[in-house]
């Protein structure tokens, strides 16, 4: 029977000898899932006889984690915009560069508007701006059944039932109606590079969720083509990007959109595109203001 300190210690080890990147933070955030110890208890009590089968437990996650298991797998969960969300392998991991696409959004919706959520995966987008926009409402819509039965699930641990519903489409192949805002984080990478990217994301991500074809930007052309038949008078789009694809993308908003804007992520990097949906008068277009 091993003792707590021992247990860490262990952990730490594999990991490390695994050559994870952040080894010592994952083997205490698998010892935090495992015993639901806090790193007072740690401190205080070191010397604490575990028992066999919460070792046993601590040690086969660890084994996973060697192999590149990605954390969030293991624990099940990751935090977003302050709330807890359950991921599995049928959904991107909510990352912190996609909340500057919530924060952006929340300057401009309002309750009583209603929002489209492109991709949804585990909903993560759509529930968080429910959640923090009282009278809010929802659709949120993806190509896979399995993203969907994690976005449900979701849906049901921060008791939106009755705000937000998720819909089987292929973009807006099933979606009616108008919005008043669309959101959208595509797969974005260039089929080339999603091999190149780390063991964790390659082998262990949906690659559905993350292959944008050839150069990245066929989800961006889908989107802004056919999003102002789905957008309310001065609707708005807002999409996140790749680090390099702001050019690219604004350019293919101009057609439709103005009062377009890029927002950088918190390392400086482009990450979010938005604009209002342009104006039309006896079928023309009005110029930007």
């Amino acid at each position: 029977m091993r003792t707590l300190g021992a247990l860490f210690g262990e952990g730490k080890r594999r990991l490390r000898e695994a050559r994870i990147e952040e080894w010592e933070l994952d083997a205490w955030y698998l010892l935090e899932h495992v015993l639901g110890c806090t790193r007072n208890d740690y401190y205080l009590y070191p010397e604490r006889r575990i028992e066999e089968d919460q070792g046993q437990k601590y040690l086969e996650l660890i084994q996973k984690r060697t192999a590149h298991i990605p954390l969030q797998h293991l624990t099940g969960s990751q935090e977003f915009m302050g709330y807890r969300f359950h991921v599995n392998e049928h959904v991107l991991i909510p990352r912190q560069d996609t909340e500057i696409l919530v924060e952006e959004a929340l300057r401009h919706v309002r309750a009583s508007m209603k929002v489209l959520d492109l991709c949804t995966g585990s909903g993560c987008i759509l529930l968080s701006l429910l959640k923090m926009v009282p009278g809010l409402t929802g659709f949120g819509t993806d190509i896979s059944e399995q993203a969907l039965q994690v976005a449900r699930r979701n849906r049901k641990n921060l008791s939106l039932e009755t705000k937000a519903e998720f819909l089987k489409s292929d973009l807006f192949e099933e979606v009616k109606g108008k919005f008043d805002c669309i959101l959208s984080n595509p797969p974005y990478i260039p089929s080339k590079v999603v091999d190149t990217l780390m063991e964790e994301v390659r082998e262990h991500e949906p690659r559905i969720a993350l292959d944008g074809r050839e150069d990245g930007l066929h989800y961006y052309r889908e989107i802004t083509e056919q999003s102002p038949a789905y957008l309310k008078p001065g609707g708005m789009l807002f999409l996140e990007i790749g680090y390099d694809q702001a050019d690219a993308v604004v350019k293919l908003m101009e057609q439709d959109f103005t009062h377009i804007r890029v927002v950088k992520d918190l390392a400086g990097l482009d990450r979010v595109v938005y604009g209002s949906l342009r104006a039309y008068i006896n079928g023309t277009k009005c110029l930007p203001s």
